[in-house]
C-alpha cells in the first residue's frame, strides 16, 4: 500500500466534520495548483464536499475533515505534495522519504535539522533552519523566490507540517512561544490562534516558529513500525492533540524557581503555562508528578539555599522559601529532613551574610 503524503491538514482540533475553521483561502491555493497544472479541481472538491460557490465567499471556512479530502485527493491528481507551491513538483511520498531519513536520529534536534537539511534537496525554493538562542529553539524559512499567491499556504504549511512532525516524533506536546510570519495579517488572521498556539505576529521576516529549546535533546519515541503506521494516513498529523508534554515537570519547576509571584497557586501557574489548572495537573499525573510535590522541591531547594549560604532569620528564610509563616516552615522542614532549620544550619558551613 502507498505512503500517505506527510503534509498537514490546516484546520482546527477535530478529524471529524466539526468545527469549520479552515479559512476558504487556503482552498482557493488548491484550486490554484490544479490551474496552474490545468487540471480541474472539480472532482477534488466534490470529495471535500465543497461547493464552488463557497470559492467566492472569503469568510467561508471548511472543516479539518474536509482539508484532508481535498489536501490528499489534489495531491495524488497532480503528484505533488507541495501543491504548487514550488519551482518543482514534489512526487507522491516526498515527504514520507524526508521522515523516514529523520526517524533514525537520537534527538529530536538532530532529526530537526536532518529534515530542513533534506528538505533542501528537494525543494532549493526555501531554506529550513534550527537556530538554538539561549533557551529558545527556532525554526526559519528562508525565501529564495517569489512564492506568489501562493505564499501564505506554503509558509503556513511548512511550518505546521515540521511542528507536527516533532511532536508526533517525542510524542508530545511541544507548546509553541509564537509564530511570526513576512506578510501583512489576513482577513482570517483569527485561525492563526488556532494554527499555532503562541502568538502570531506579521510582517516581520523570516516566517517562523519559536519553542523551548529544551526539547531538542529528547530522545525520539517512534520507529519505523510506528512511521509506516502513520504515514497510511499522515495528513492529520499536526491536529493530533497530545496529552502529555515531556518537558511540564521542568517547565513547572522552572517557573515555581523564577515566577514565585506569579505561581502561587494551580490556576496562577496554569495561566502563566497558557494550560487550564485541570490540564495541568492531568498532566503532571501522566508524568508521575504533582505540582505539590514540586512546590515542595522547590520549596525545599530554595529553604536549602538560603539556610546555608545566608544567616538570614529562620523568619525570613520561610518566607523567601514560600512559606505563609514560620510554624508552617519548620514543620515542613522537619518532615524534608529530620531536623530543625536552626539544626540543619548548625550542622552546615558557616552562612554568609
Amino acid at each position: 500500500m502507498p505512503s500517505r503524503p506527510l503534509h498537514p491538514a490546516l484546520a482546527g482540533v477535530s478529524l471529524t466534520a466539526g468545527p469549520a475553521l479552515t479559512p476558504i483561502a487556503f482552498v482557493k491555493a488548491i484550486v490554484q495548483a490544479y490551474a496552474d497544472q490545468h487540471k480541474d479541481p472539480a472532482k477534488a472538491l466534490a470529495l471535500a464536499h465543497i461547493a464552488p460557490a463557497d470559492l467566492a465567499d472569503p469568510a467561508s471556512r471548511i472543516s479539518a475533515a474536509q482539508m484532508e479530502r481535498i489536501s490528499g485527493a489534489a495531491m495524488q491528481e497532480l503528484d505533488d505534495e507541495a501543491l504548487g507551491w514550488f519551482s518543482r513538483r514534489l512526487p507522491w511520498g516526498s515527504y514520507g522519504m524526508l521522515a523516514r531519513a529523520s526517524i533514525s536520529a537520537p534527538s529530536l534536534g538532530l532529526a530537526l535539522q536532518r529534515w530542513c537539511r533534506h528538505h533542501g534537496l528537494i525543494a532549493d525554493d526555501i531554506t529550513l533552519q534550527l537556530t538554538v538562542a539561549g533557551d529558545t529553539a527556532t525554526l526559519c524559512i528562508t525565501e529564495h523566490r517569489s512564492l506568489g499567491d501562493l505564499r501564505e499556504f506554503c509558509l503556513v504549511s511548512v511550518l505546521r507540517n515540521i511542528h507536527g512532525l516533532a511532536c508526533w516524533l517525542i510524542d508530545s506536546r511541544i507548546p509553541l512561544q509564537g509564530a511570526q510570519f513576512p506578510f501583512a495579517a489576513p482577513q482570517h488572521q483569527d485561525v492563526y490562534g488556532v494554527l499555532f498556539s503562541g502568538p502570531s505576529v506579521f510582517n516581520t521576516a523570516p516566517a517562523a516558529i519559536r519553542f523551548d529549546a529544551r526539547y531538542l535533546p529528547l530522545p525520539l519515541r517512534r520507529d519505523e513500525a510506528a512511521l509506516q503506521q502513520m504515514l497510511q494516513r499522515a495528513l492529520p498529523l499536526t491536529v493530533l492533540q497530545y496529552r502529555r508534554d515531556r518537558l511540564l515537570v521542568q517547565r513547572v519547576r522552572q517557573a515555581l524557581l523564577t515566577q514565585p509571584d506569579q505561581s502561587h497557586n494551580a490556576d496562577d501557574l496554569a495561566a502563566l503555562l497558557k494550560l487550564s489548572p485541570r490540564t495541568l495537573h492531568r498532566q503532571l499525573k501522566d508524568e508521575g508528578a504533582s505540582l505539590q510535590a514540586l512546590k515542595d522541591e522547590v520549596r525545599q531547594s530554595r529553604a536549602l539555599a538560603l539556610l546555608l549560604r545566608t544567616s538570614r532569620p529562620i523568619k525570613q528564610v520561610a518566607q523567601g522559601a514560600g512559606f505563609q509563616n514560620e510554624k508552617s516552615f519548620i514543620r515542613a522542614f522537619r518532615g524534608w529532613t529530620g531536623m530543625s532549620p536552626a539544626a540543619f544550619r548548625r550542622s552546615g558551613p558557616p552562612a554568609r551574610t
